[in-house]
Formats: structure tokens, C-alpha cells, sequence
């Protein structure tokens, strides 16, 4: 389903039942680009597992480097502070 930034007050409720009845994905047009997709919450979970593969994929890659390199790691305490003093 796709709907116009203007109609999606109108067809909100339907919408919604599209989503969470039928697993569609709704998108949200503005002058014919798509600028939001309403989604399900399975297919939310599912976004948010994948991007916490993804950091975690990327911080043991970091981590992996920084060994090769004989670098020593920060502890989180001391790294905290120095973000928060703007370092």
C-alpha cells in the first residue's frame, strides 16, 4: 500500500490493519518519493537484531586492529570521561 503524506491521517486505521493483519509494509509518499514506511513490529525487531549484528561485526573488527597494532584498549570509565570533558 502507498499512501501521500496528505491521505495518511485518512487511512491511518487502515493502514495499521494492512501492517499488522496481512505483513504488508505501507509507504508514505511526499510529491511521489517515498519519505517513511509504516512497518511491523516483527519487522522492526528483525531491523534492530540485524544492526546489532552489523555493530558488533564492526567493533571486534576495531578491536582486531587495534591488537594487530599492539594498541591497548580504553577502559569505558576512562573513555566516558574524556568524551564527557570533550576530548
Amino acid at each position: 500500500m502507498v499512501v501521500t503524506s496528505t491521505d495518511v491521517r485518512n487511512k491511518l486505521p487502515e493502514a495499521l490493519n494492512r501492517v499488522v493483519y496481512s505483513g504488508e509494509r505501507v509507504e508514505i509518499t511526499r510529491h511521489g518519493k517515498v519519505i517513511g514506511v509504516i512497518i511491523s513490529k516483527a519487522d522492526a525487531d528483525l531491523l534492530d537484531a540485524m544492526e546489532d549484528e552489523h555493530d558488533v561485526a564492526e567493533a571486534k573488527k576495531v578491536i582486531a586492529r587495534a591488537k594487530r597494532k599492539g594498541e591497548k584498549p580504553i577502559p569505558y570509565s576512562e573513555a566516558r570521561k574524556a568524551f564527557a570533558k570533550g576530548k
